[in-house]
């Protein structure tokens, strides 16, 4: 009998809704090499790599009445041209361009009768640069037996720009196991039910939309999902960011420098991701008061803030999986208070009451994990936010170190990488950001009726970063 999903993983099946696609997703924007990187070379390097991640060859097969959890099978007909897939812009290509077509292919639903990722190659923009975008449904991305596409096409570069992988992945020849029949599927499903009963019941609900019972499976598969009960016993408070949500998104990204963040770290004795958070809460708040907002002294925006934890008995290795070890925090974000310097320091109290127990996982530990690890964690960040009640929390804020050196993909150098993070029901902003060479690099997610003006919520970004940096004295 082929794997079964794990019930964490079919209730993103379940979750999803056409407002509401469940995949995760990124946009990478490379230096085109000398030797040229076009639509083959692309499709040559997702041949060589998938091998590395067998479940992008599979396809998820439903049980007839629902009997049991779907179960992933190899896609006979599998097409690596239908997934690998190729765009443009007009030259030269802009940003707000590029954006645009990230907002619309990511409002598309992925299609469930085959393998559950897409990937494009985006030609034409400015500076002779490309980008490769990335969308993988979130039932696919579990960190242990599978993790994202966008990790396994980037290398260390030889010095020659070759972008050989250390592993010497080669494309194999692969063979597809039969698929079951519908008789096969039942007479697992009967089998297993003999076993656990209870499994018949749970799925049958979990199948026909029953949000509570999905809910805590994604909460029961991610173990400690948040901390201070106190705060998230507390409905969110209310926001334009909390509104029915469309089907259609828009996008924005920001640029900044990660010694910017390292200087007000060392003045104020915090840390980067406190750092960052305190950079959200000041855009969040001059975005408010662009649109003419109430925003009082006391207003907060609640963010729901995945982390990567270990438990006392994990040992970080660079071998290989970053599994569920994603701890969700929730932290009110001090929109409210006109001093960067004290909304720093509210944020900064905040996580520390949080992470006090040290086991989150550092910045250094997580750029060694399983290579590059930020698309896996993102989308294990989404997954943590999918089980969370959005009653208690505003949006999504997930923030995800890098590696600081450069990457490569068939020998083209990686610049810049914007997460997109989904959008959860009700909820019309998420934000993702990954720190990457030198660089923070935010990705706005938003809902293209309530967010029609993400792009100034990004433009606020480097105003926000500016005003702590005003407060740091020369150096």
């Amino acid at each position: 009998m082929p794997p079964r999903l794990s019930p964490l993983d079919a209730s993103f099946l379940y979750l999803e809704q056409p407002t509401t696609p469940m995949h995760v997703g990124a946009v990478s924007i490379f230096k085109r090499p000398r030797s040229g990187f076009d639509y083959d070379t692309l499709v040559e390097l997702v041949e060589q790599r998938i091998a590395l991640v067998p479940r992008y060859r599979q396809k998820v097969r439903y049980v007839p009445a629902n009997l049991a959890r779907p179960v992933w099978v190899d896609d006979a007909d599998f097409d690596v041209a239908y997934h690998v897939r190729r765009s443009a812009l007009p030259k030269p290509g802009s940003d707000d361009q590029l954006t645009e077509l990230v907002a619309r292919l990511m409002s598309r639903p992925l299609d469930n009768t085959r393998p559950l990722w897409e990937m494009y190659l985006v030609e034409g923009l400015a500076g002779g640069r490309i980008a490769v975008i990335t969308k993988t449904h979130q039932a696919m991305v579990d960190g242990v037996s599978a993790i994202d596409i966008g990790q396994v096409i980037l290398d260390i570069a030889a010095p020659n720009g070759s972008g050989a992988r250390a592993t010497g992945a080669h494309a194999d020849l692969w063979m597809p196991r039969t698929e079951p029949t519908d008789v096969q599927l039942v007479w697992g499903a009967v089998t297993e039910a003999v076993a656990r009963p209870g499994e018949v019941v749970d799925n049958v609900r979990n199948a026909a939309g029953d949000a509570v019972a999905v809910a805590g499976k994604v909460v029961g598969g991610l173990g400690q999902l948040f901390t201070m009960a106190r705060t998230a016993s507390r409905r969110a408070p209310g926001t334009p960011l909390n509104v029915d949500i469309s089907a259609s998104r828009r996008f924005a990204i920001a640029r900044t420098e990660l010694e910017a963040y390292r200087r007000v770290r060392a003045a104020h004795g915090c840390t980067v991701n406190d750092v960052v958070l305190s950079v959200v809460s000041g855009a969040l708040r001059n975005w408010l008061l662009s649109r003419g907002e109430a925003v009082t002294a006391s207003s907060t925006v609640r963010a729901m803030v995945p982390l990567s934890v270990r438990g006392e008995a994990d040992v970080p290795s660079s071998a290989g999986s970053v599994g569920n070890r994603v701890a969700s925090f929730i932290v009110d974000l001090p929109v409210g208070e006109p001093s960067p310097v004290v909304r720093l320091h509210h944020v900064a109290h905040a996580m520390r009451e949080h992470t006090s127990t040290g086991h989150s996982v550092g910045a250094d530990t997580l750029a060694r994990i399983g290579g590059f690890a930020p698309p896996t964690l993102h989308a294990l960040g989404a997954r943590a936010a999918s089980g969370m009640s959005k009653r208690i929390f505003n949006l999504v804020v997930t923030n995800v170190p890098g590696p600081q050196f450069p990457l490569y993909a068939a020998g083209a150098r990686m610049l810049e990488m914007f997460p997109v993070v989904p959008l959860a029901k009700g909820q019309a902003l998420a934000i993702g950001l990954t720190s990457y060479d030198g660089g923070v690099y935010y990705g706005f997610n938003g809902d293209r009726d309530a967010m029609s003006d993400v792009d100034v919520l990004a433009g606020l970004v480097d105003e926000s970063l500016d005003e702590l940096l005003g407060t740091v004295a020369p150096s």
